[in-house]
């Protein structure tokens, strides 16, 4: 099944996995370290972004860790790119593909990760999150094992604004508004998806691998890979 996001307002599509990335500081790193929220690089062919996975989704940020410790995330590709919304990797079968080959990019672990959704976790510019089944099949929410997507998003106006607060009861701060409306994300997907870190460094990778010509089905013309993702 096919990693789906509909970029519309009003839908989100049921069926297929969806990767998202949450930022709640919008890409700039703080001073201060936390040893429950360790920070990652993610060495890609187009450069390095570093990432925070934060303290309140602990099943997330262990379950990334464990992968990373297992290389799993070595030579895996960036299936899935789409300008102005994300940037979706994490399915292993992408490593083994030969040059130009293209898959669903269905693949996942054998498992999925409770949903820790955290209100003051949203989808602004250079937020992670996971991928999850739709509501059809995922009532729970529950998370892919080990795809995740990264968002670039656009800035939204007030009034758009409202109107994901009426069609998805998200009542959003002035701050939060103020976020969507200068630096841009995918509030729609607020409080449907797990936001478990954010980027600290690298937006402009993240800008860069977006603006990647892709092919039908958002495949990037040319392979565009994470070579490895160690710990800082």
């Amino acid at each position: 099944m096919k990693n789906i996001i509909n970029c519309q307002l009003s839908i989100i599509n049921s069926f297929g996995l969806i990767l998202v990335i949450l930022l709640s500081s919008c890409g700039s790193g703080s001073s201060q370290k936390n040893a429950n929220e360790p920070v990652y690089i993610i060495e890609t062919s187009m450069g390095n972004i570093e990432v925070k996975l934060y303290e309140k989704t602990p099943f997330h940020r262990e379950n990334f860790e464990k992968l990373v410790a297992e290389h799993y995330y070595d030579s895996v590709q960036f299936h899935r790119v789409i300008k102005d919304f994300m940037i979706q990797a994490g399915d292993g079968s992408t490593k083994k593909l030969a040059p130009g080959e293209h898959i669903l990019g269905q693949t996942d672990l054998n498992y999925t990760i409770p949903a820790e959704i955290v209100y003051s976790y949203y989808h602004k510019k250079g937020a992670l999150a996971a991928a999850r089944m739709g509501d059809q099949v995922n009532p729970e929410k529950r998370s892919s094992s080990s795809q995740f997507y990264i968002v670039q998003g656009r800035t939204y106006s007030e009034s758009e604004l409202n109107e994901i607060d009426n069609q998805h009861l998200v009542k959003y701060n002035q701050v939060e508004r103020d976020v969507y409306k200068n630096i841009g994300g995918t509030p729609f997907l607020d409080q449907s998806y797990t936001v478990f870190g954010e980027v600290t460094k690298g937006l402009d990778v993240v800008d860069k691998i977006a603006s990647v010509p892709t092919e039908p089905g958002d495949w990037p013309v040319s392979e565009v890979y994470i070579l490895k993702i160690t710990k800082k």
